[in-house]
């Protein structure tokens, strides 16, 4: 009887098997023999295993995707994710949102340019007499339109006033002299004119137009870019958004007193608007002009308050200010005059009164009194340039020599307190002085 015994003696400290009946090679060769079967077994099953596990998987990722939609979420490879996904609001826009306007400001800078006025202000000294200072003051300017012998260029009034010479200053720094088309006080615009022959041929060959859009699309929240002369400096670029619209603000008239863009709601943009950017555009993400830059709110409890005035409510303004005729300064001698005794009237909007200049007395048979102005009508404009007080009316005539006719736009009173609008045609006289 063979004794052929494969058993774990517990009291063997090794835990090993012994073998009886059979030499010990002949025992571990049977052994392997039957360990090789198992072996190959887990290795199959192991294998079968992961093949199921891979297959189970993949069928749920594509079922997972197919239900859930998920199967696009992917990038090609190379490409980054987006992070955040882009809206239906902003896909449809014309307009995108971006840090980079520098092709836009590249296209509409040939159409900014700068304005400086020299002007000459009296002031009263410690002696009570009068002195008078040459005043230097910065602003900007867009062309908005060219005939065959001018350029034509929109402001705001305030950027002109009271100015003895208006120079220009083109993208390339090549300047020339401007001269006065017409201007609007009370909603502070104006419009200047530059000779063609003056500018050097490269620059205009540089020159462009400017673009003007329509204000009254505007959405708060889009961008905006503005361009001027800020701190006479030269042009540069601010950006923001638009704040806010139809803004009535306080800002005054520096001669008058007068509240600047009477009956316009104003775009509130918080693009910095700083000294001389005054006149200078306003413009959309297209690189049209919205609004020209006009004024700011400054102090210590304000930041970002910057207004413009609607391009679209003046653009009917603006076209009258361009279809006057240029004007250009007489020699004192030669200017003509009205023969009256005026002044400013003085809280017109707090007394329901028309802005303008009040007619206090006439020469008896001068220039005004036979053309039948008399006392208590009020001077509002003269050629269709509007005056705003005595200074603006003086400035206006100094256009005009002895024996021109010139038609001054008068308020008439009425025995209710109402005015009624008239014009009035003024053949101009000599001053005695000059006789």
């Amino acid at each position: 009887m063979d004794n052929q015994y494969n058993y774990y003696n517990p009291e063997n400290s090794q835990n090993t098997y012994h073998n009886y009946g059979q030499p010990e090679h002949a025992g571990r060769e049977k052994r392997d023999r039957k360990k090789m079967p198992k072996a190959v077994a887990v290795i199959c099953l192991a294998v079968l295993f992961g093949v199921v596990s891979s297959a189970t998987f993949l069928t749920s990722n594509i079922l997972g995707s197919k239900i859930l939609g998920l199967e696009n979420t992917s990038s090609a490879k190379g490409e980054a994710k987006t992070a955040t996904p882009v809206t239906d609001s902003l896909s449809k826009s014309t307009s995108v949102v971006t840090s980079d306007v520098s092709s836009i400001v590249e296209s509409v800078m040939p159409s900014v340019v700068s304005i400086t006025n020299l002007s000459v202000q009296q002031v009263q000294n410690f002696f009570g007499g009068i002195q008078q200072y040459e005043m230097q003051s910065a602003g900007t300017g867009i062309i908005i339109s060219q005939t065959d012998e001018e350029l034509l260029i929109v402001t705001n009034n305030h950027v002109i006033q009271s100015s003895e010479t208006l120079t220009v200053t083109f993208s390339d720094e090549s300047s020339a002299e401007a001269h006065v088309k017409g201007s609007n006080p009370e909603h502070d615009v104006a419009v200047i004119a530059v000779r063609k022959d003056e500018i050097p041929a490269e620059t205009m060959k540089n020159i462009a137009v400017a673009t003007l859009g329509d204000s009254t699309q505007l959405k708060v929240g889009e961008p905006a870019i503005a361009i001027g002369n800020a701190l006479g400096y030269g042009q540069s670029v601010t950006t923001g958004v638009i704040s806010a619209l139809d803004r009535v603000t306080a800002a005054k008239n520096q001669s008058t007193g007068e509240t600047v863009g009477q009956g316009i709601g104003m775009i509130q943009t918080d693009a910095a608007i700083n000294q001389g950017n005054s006149g200078g555009a306003l413009l959309n993400i297209k690189g049209e002009v919205i609004g020209i830059n006009s004024e700011k709110l400054s102090g210590s409890t304000v930041e970002g308050m910057g207004y413009a005035i609607p391009i679209s409510d003046v653009s009917d303004i603006i076209d009258s200010l361009m279809n006057q005729k240029t004007k250009y300064k007489v020699a004192e001698g030669s200017q003509g005059y009205l023969g009256i005794t005026c002044f400013d009237v003085e809280n017109a909007q707090r007394y329901h009164m028309p802005t303008g200049v009040y007619v206090y007395e006439t020469v008896e048979d001068g220039p005004a009194d036979r053309a039948g102005i008399t006392k208590g009508n009020i001077i509002t404009a003269v050629n269709g340039s509007g005056v705003d007080g005595k200074d603006a009316l003086q400035k206006e005539l100094t256009y005009y020599a002895v024996g021109e006719t010139v038609t001054l736009t008068i308020q008439v009173p009425e025995n209710n307190g109402e005015y009624t609008e008239k014009s009035v045609d003024v053949t101009l006289g000599e001053l005695e002085s000059t006789r």
